[in-house]
């Protein structure tokens, strides 16, 4: 698994956890893990692509 297919994987965690979450707060919460988990994942990948040598 690559890491930004585990970021994803843990936003998606996050995400389960959110919906099933009756306390306002840990909504909330989850809700901005999963965004950052998931914004962190395409950063992660955009640096790969960027590093890339031009073929």
């Amino acid at each position: 698994m690559t890491e930004p297919d585990k970021l994803r994987a843990d936003a998606a965690e996050c995400a389960i956890i959110r919906d099933l979450a009756t306390d306002r707060d840990k909504r909330e919460l989850f809700a901005r893990l999963a965004a950052h988990l998931s914004a962190l994942a395409a950063d992660v990948e955009h640096a790969a692509r960027s590093s890339r040598p031009a073929s």
